[in-house]
């Protein structure tokens, strides 16, 4: 288990990562934190992106929450299951906060962002293409956190975890989304 970084720490350690992306700086950062600083991270997140979705009632603002905090734990257990049996070294603790570092501030930032485009008729229009380029600025963000976090050299073996990570991930986030609804 690592040290405990604080809310204010991971703030900066965003920023440096969201700024300056690299595989020196999520390096820099993975050993800072574990998995239950990685999860109030995302909590924080996924609450400020619940609220987006009290337009749609007090079962909007709970389903934004459990699917914001569900994708993530999702993700980085698969990508750290499926890393491991492809040769990374990295822990949980690391891939969880790694992924966390980019994941929460993207995820508010996608939220307000659609928020403020969803008030707008024209801004409706350009939700879809907002989706796009978060969903590349992520792959990119994972790409370099999975390669820090599991220890994993060159693009092929990255490239394999992410991208079974993410066909697992949806087949699984369909599974509980049909249990759900």
């Amino acid at each position: 288990m690592t040290a405990n970084s604080s809310i204010p720490e991971m703030l900066n350690q965003s920023r440096t990562v969201l700024t300056s992306p690299s595989v020196a700086n999520f390096e820099r950062f993975e050993g800072r934190g574990n998995l239950a600083d990685a999860l109030i991270y995302m909590t924080i997140a996924a609450a400020i992106t619940g609220v987006f979705g009290l337009t749609e009632g007090v079962g909007g603002f709970l389903r934004n929450i459990i699917s914001a905090l569900l994708g993530f734990l999702i993700f980085t257990y698969l990508v750290h299951w499926i890393g491991s049996r492809r040769g990374g070294s990295g822990t949980l603790d690391e891939v969880a906060y790694s992924f966390a570092l980019f994941w929460a501030p993207l995820t508010v930032l996608v939220g307000v962002v659609s928020l403020i485009l969803a008030i707008t008729v024209v801004g409706i229009v350009l939700i879809p293409l907002v989706l796009l380029a978060a969903f590349v600025v992520n792959v990119f963000f994972a790409y370099l956190a999975v390669q820090s976090s599991m220890n994993l050299q060159g693009g092929g073996p990255t490239w394999t975890v992410l991208i079974l990570a993410a066909l697992a991930s949806f087949v699984l986030n369909l599974i509980i989304a049909a249990i759900l609804n």
